[in-house]
């Protein structure tokens, strides 16, 4: 009988009935087993009602509509069969399950009747998908020692145990991983295999599990990838190198340092080739040469990395040239120098003979003119001060002369009588002090009044 009156109300909605209206906020609902499941209804009208009806109805995959329970206005008709697991509390028209269970997913309808001047009808269909949480995964590697390059190959697979409807993504570096040349997946996405591996495929590995309810990444995994050597080479901590060839000065102790990628590390060894033989002079990855205690000016040298994983090897040939480059520079920087000094001690030589010349200048006449002075009786000092003294600025009107000063000892001085110009006197007569020149022109001028 309610499946009659069911496919009599379906009909019915399918019809347009813009008087009423059923709306729920998805289709499709995911619940998790063992927990309440919360089923919104919403629905409205614009008509006057005198009766509103509910009735849920649940269906299953390939089966007829079962009845769960329905209500008329506030009163609830539940089916005995399922009274205790599903709740509804008109006028609202949510359902409630709890718990929810595997059996219970599946689509659920509900339908609402309006009862007043005629009768209106509408309903909705949600599905119900129940799913138990995933459990975090564990990815396991193969083989777990680890593989060489192009050689092995590897098998990464992600174990879940619990969770239902799961989903499996692999990824590398926090990015995801697709299928390529070597890389490759089981159906079910669980496994990653990777063939041959190589030096591209390290990384950080990780795998991601989902499902409607929930999702969980694993921890993340390196596999161990065993390569190399690759980009072998050879540097020094002194010297200039250019390409191959490094030059060192005598003297000089240098480190050469020898390095390549690899894992597991290398073992480094250093060859010398001498007249075309060969010979080991030292294992590890440095090499100190102290050019002073080398006889040969060229030497070379071979530095060779063997991985005794892998089984290969590389090696590098480089040559050693010591020169007395610093000392060439050494000599040439004192070359340059010598110009330079010899300039600036000419121009000190220069400046402290003008500065003496110029002191004998300014002390010489002073001291010729206090020596004469302490030798001349008190008198004539006496008599020169009158005569030069400025009673009267006619007194020191006359012609002054300068002459040079010779040493005391050879200073005469020049009679006070006035000298004809016809005799000729000698170059020791000719000598006097400023101060007798000063002297002898008013005593001249005294014989001769105007």
């Amino acid at each position: 009988m309610w499946l009659k009156v069911f496919t009599t109300f379906l009909s019915f909605a399918t019809g347009a009935c813009s008087g009423l209206k059923v709306t729920v906020p998805s289709h499709t609902v995911h619940g998790v087993r063992g927990q309440a499941l919360y089923l919104p209804v919403h629905y409205g009208f614009h008509t006057p009602a005198s009766d509103i009806q509910i009735i849920w109805l649940f269906e299953r995959p390939h089966t007829m509509p079962k009845y769960l329970l329905g209500s008329v206005n506030k009163s609830v008709v539940p089916d005995l069969e399922y009274q205790h697991k599903f709740t509804m509390m008109p006028p609202n028209a949510s359902l409630l399950i709890n718990p929810l269970q595997f059996p219970d997913e599946g689509n659920y309808i509900v339908k609402v009747n309006i009862q007043g001047n005629g009768t209106l009808s509408a309903s909705q269909k949600i599905q119900v998908t129940v799913d138990d949480p995933v459990t975090k995964p564990v990815v396991q590697i193969h083989p777990p020692s680890g593989a060489v390059e192009y050689v092995g190959n590897m098998t990464l697979t992600c174990h879940v145990e619990g969770g239902t409807r799961l989903a499996y993504q692999w990824l590398k570096n926090g990015r995801p991983v697709h299928t390529s040349s070597t890389y490759s997946f089981s159906p079910q996405n669980n496994t990653l295999h990777i063939a041959p591996v190589t030096k591209e495929d390290i990384g950080n590995y990780s795998c991601l599990v989902r499902n409607p309810v929930s999702e969980t990444e694993s921890d993340i995994i390196m596999p161990i990838i065993y390569y190399g050597p690759y980009g072998l080479q050879v540097n020094s901590d002194k010297g200039l190198k250019v390409g191959e060839v490094f030059t060192v000065d005598l003297g000089e102790a240098i480190l050469f340092d020898c390095s390549a990628d690899s894992h597991p590390p290398n073992t480094y060894s250093w060859i010398r080739r001498t007249d075309n033989t060969t010979y080991i002079i030292k294992h590890g990855p440095r090499l100190e040469v102290a050019s002073e205690k080398v006889a040969q000016k060229t030497m070379d040298y071979v530095c060779c990395a063997y991985n005794n994983i892998t089984g290969r090897q590389d090696e590098t040939h480089f040559t050693v040239i010591i020169t007395s480059v610093g000392l060439e520079k050494l000599a040439q920087k004192g070359k340059s120098l010598s110009p330079l000094a010899s300039i600036t001690g000419i121009s000190l030589f220069l400046i402290i003979s003008m500065c003496l010349l110029f002191l004998w200048k300014k002390y010489q006449p002073y001291k010729v003119i206090k020596q004469k002075l302490e030798g001349r009786p008190e008198t004539e000092y006496r008599k020169a001060q009158t005569f030069s003294g400025h009673e009267d600025a006619l007194d020191d009107f006359g012609i002054y002369e300068f002459v040079a000063f010779p040493d005391a000892s050879g200073v005469s001085r020049i009679p006070s009588r006035s000298v004809p110009a016809s005799d000729c006197v000698s170059g020791q007569d000719l000598h006097s002090t400023v101060y007798e020149v000063i002297q002898h022109i008013p005593a001249q001028q005294q014989d001769h009044p105007e």
